[in-house]
Order: structure tokens, then sequence, then C-alpha cells
């Protein structure tokens, strides 16, 4: 919590809101002041209460212009420090604090009516109202000190001010006057007030220091949001645009992350001797990290079926690349496959991806092939049994699918599995790829009944036409 609260406290942010809750305490003391010179004019213009030879009113002009410029000369610093994005330095908020705070004093000591008893004086000038004024005024400052100090320079001052007029504190064991009960009581309560300022101020603080860190947070949030939405829309457009299309074979992909990005991903590309290689990956986990991790076996499947179109040889060029950018831990599943235009062959071989089924329409039977060799970054070198050659017939066809939707549970625990995967390609047969995976997934989610999806679903159909 210390750690946060430090932040906040030297935070760009929060240095701007106090230099802009600054110039908002500065505009009401220049209000303010405008106020005592209208009032002054009004006694002097309209109801003839005072005259333009009465000193006290030039004594009341001269300091009101004082601080009039004093505040302008403070208002340019703040807005300075707010263009440049700089800090004032401490020692500007504590001689401006004791200056201001102070001028309800001068007042005190220079401009009270002379017909007033001076040992009242103290007491009877509307210049102590000004002292609980500029102390709330000085919580704009969002400094608990500074509200303090106010406190004390006002309570100072007033004293000061007292004694100049002949105010004298109440000696042991003489009965004080009420004049000077009075002072004491005043000078106590202006220091109270400046305490209880600070109070607050650090209560104030708190609320904009805990609403500063809530908009950065949220500003944090939609940006990472933003983030996570163009690697989603890069990810989908690194899946194939366009359909496979080779003589005498029906072809489909579909992929859904778990979240926005996943790690999974299809593919398939024309290699120069006219026949497609057909793959699907799974790297462990979803997100961003498996999103990157998927979108780099990509590109090292594409190079390497560039290079050589021998499965076994491919598939170990991919695993070298591609061990080397996984962490402990984090491996990938991968499954490929070959077809030939205008014939029956197929060609599979599966680095840890399975299991994929096979059916054949007219036995009306399903196989449950398994992975031919471990999963990508286990070992640095690749030794899978020999690839899987079939020759399809009419209606046959082949389904890769990663884990997300064979262990997909429903509210009682129970996966999918590959005995309902099997019933759902047996009753879609005579349909076209595409729509047997989504009747695929339309089945999985009734059966689920509403459980969150916990994997990525990946699924490809090669079906002989």
């Amino acid at each position: 919590m210390r750690s946060i609260e430090h932040f906040d406290i030297n935070s760009v942010a929060f240095h701007k809101a106090e230099l802009h809750s600054e110039r908002l305490r500065i505009f009401g003391v220049l209000s303010f002041s405008a106020v005592c010179i209208l009032v002054t004019g009004f006694h002097v213009f309209v109801i003839h209460t005072a005259t333009g030879r009465d000193p006290r009113l030039w004594g009341g002009s001269c300091l009101i212009f004082v601080v009039l410029g004093f505040e302008y000369w403070t208002l340019r610093k703040v807005n300075w420090a707010l263009q440049t994005e700089s800090g004032l330095p401490v020692k500007f908020w504590i001689y401006s604090t004791i200056l201001e705070t102070s001028v309800p004093g001068w007042a005190l000591a220079f401009l009270v009516s002379k017909e007033i008893d001076p040992i009242y004086r103290p007491v009877a000038s509307p210049a102590l109202l000004v002292f609980f004024i500029l102390i709330i005024m000085s919580t704009l400052r969002l400094k608990p000190w500074i509200s303090t100090i106010s406190g004390v320079v006002a309570s100072v001052s007033y004293l000061c001010a007292g004694w100049y007029l002949g105010w004298r504190p109440p000696f042991p064991g003489t009965p004080p006057s009420v004049a000077q009960s009075s002072v004491t009581l005043n000078a106590i309560t202006l220091l109270l007030a400046g305490i209880v300022a600070g109070l607050i101020t650090a209560q104030i603080r708190k609320h904009i220091q805990v609403a500063l860190r809530e908009a950065q947070t949220q500003r944090k949030l939609e940006a990472a949001q933003h983030d996570v939405q163009v690697a989603r829309s890069i990810q989908k457009w690194l899946l194939p645009q366009e359909p496979a299309y080779i003589a005498g074979f029906q072809i489909a992909g579909w992929n859904q992350p778990a979240d926005d990005t996943g790690g999974d991903y299809f593919d398939w590309e024309r290699l120069t001797d006219g026949r497609l290689v057909i793959s699907l990956a799974d790297v462990t986990g979803h997100g961003i990290g498996p999103a990157l991790l998927a979108a780099v076996c990509r590109a090292y499947a594409r190079s390497s079926f560039r290079v050589s179109q021998d499965l076994p040889v491919a598939l170990e060029h991919i695993n070298q690349a591609l061990g080397a950018d996984l962490t402990t831990g984090r491996f990938a599943t991968f499954v490929a496959a070959i077809c030939c235009p205008r014939c029956p062959d197929i060609e599979i071989l599966s680095a840890g991806q399975g299991p994929f089924i096979i059916y054949s329409r007219s036995q009306d039977q399903f196989t449950e092939m398994k992975a031919h060799g471990l999963p990508f970054g286990i070992l640095p070198s690749f030794h899978p049994d020999p690839p899987t050659r079939l020759q399809l017939s009419g209606g046959d066809l082949v389904l890769f699918a990663t884990d997300g939707f064979f262990e997909w549970e429903n509210v009682r625990g129970e996966e999918f599995g590959t005995k309902r995967t099997q019933d759902v390609l047996r009753a879609s047969r005579d349909l076209a790829p595409q729509e047997i995976i989504a009747n695929l997934y339309e089945s999985v989610l009734d059966f689920v009944h509403g459980t969150k999806q916990q994997d990525d679903l990946t699924a490809v159909i090669i079906k002989r036409m």
C-alpha cells in the first residue's frame, strides 16, 4: 500500500491536480479581493460611510492591490509549472502561505477604526474573519502541512496584531478581562482551524489519489484491451482467408479462442509439386503469449515446407526452430497432412496432436489415430514413427481437432469426449466440412449447458469427394 501511495503522490497526474487546484484557490482569493473592493466602493460612493480622505481607506486599498499583485505573480508561476510540466519548490508554498495568511494581521493592526477602544480592536475587526477564509482556501493546495502552517501563521499574526494594538495576555493569578479572554480564545481557534483544515486536506488528498489511480488503471485497461483487439485481428488474418481447393477433396477449418487471442491455429498452403499441405497446431495455454508462439510456429511451418516437402524432415526443422523459442514448461502439438490432387492419397504426421479421427463411409467405422511423436519443444530432436498413409474413398473424412472440443465439460464434470464427436460426424457425414464443424460446435454447446469455454477450439476436416 505504501508503494502505491508513493507512486500517486509523485505522479505527473497528481502534480497537475495540485497545480490546477492551486489555480482555483488563487481565483478564489482574487474573487474575494474583488468583493472587498466593491464593498469599499459601495461605502464610499453609495452610502457615504467613508470618504476618500480616510487614511484607512487608502491603506486598505493599497493592501488589496498588493494582494492582487502577489496573487497575479503566483498565478503566473503556477501556469508556467503547468505548461512546462515541472513542479514548484517547497519554499514557494511556504513563503506564499506565510505572506498570504499574515495579510489579515496587517489589516487588523493598521486599518481598524480609531473609534474603537484599543483593547477591543483585535476582536471587533472583520479582518479576523479573513483568517478563517484563507485557512479554508488553504485546503485547495492539497498539502496537509500547508493548512497547518496557515493556522499557525494566522494565530501568531493575530496575536502580534493584538499586541501591537495594546492587548496583553493575562497574568497568572489575575482575572482576565473579556478582551483578553476573547483574543486568547480566537488565537487558539485559529490554530485549531489550521489543524482541522490539515486533516480535511489529507482526506481530500487521499480521495484524489484514489480517483487518479482508478483513472490511470482505466486508461491502462483500455489501452490493453485495444492492444488485445489488435492482436486478435492480426491473429484472425493469419488464418486462411480463402477456402482450400484441391481436386478430389473438400477441406474446411475453424477456430475460436477461449480468450481474445489463443494458442491454436490452422493453415494450408500449396506446395511446389501441386500437393496441398494442411496443418493444425496447439501451443500450451491461451492468451497473448501462446498467440505469439502460434504465429511463430506458423511462420516456421511455412518456411520449413518450402524447404522440404518430406513430412519428417519438415517437422524436424519446425521442432528445432520453435524449440529454441519455447521456455521451460511450454510445448506445441502439431499435425500436418499432405493431399494429392486427383488421387485418394493422404499422408499424415503428428507431433503430439491427437487423437485425430478417420471415418470410413463405406464401412461406417471410425478409427482414432494417436500422435506419431512427442510435441515440439520437449526434445531437441524429433524422432517420430513413420507417417500414416491413407487412401480415402468417396465420403471418407479425417478430423483434426484440438482438445478444447473433447475436454469441454458440462455442469456435471463430464467431458464431451471422442465418442460424442463420432456421433456428430456420423450424423453429419453427408454435409460439407464447414457444416460438419458447425454441427460439432453446436453439439458441444448443447452438451455443456452454458459452462465457460476453458480452452481454444480449432478443427479441420478433410473430406474425400
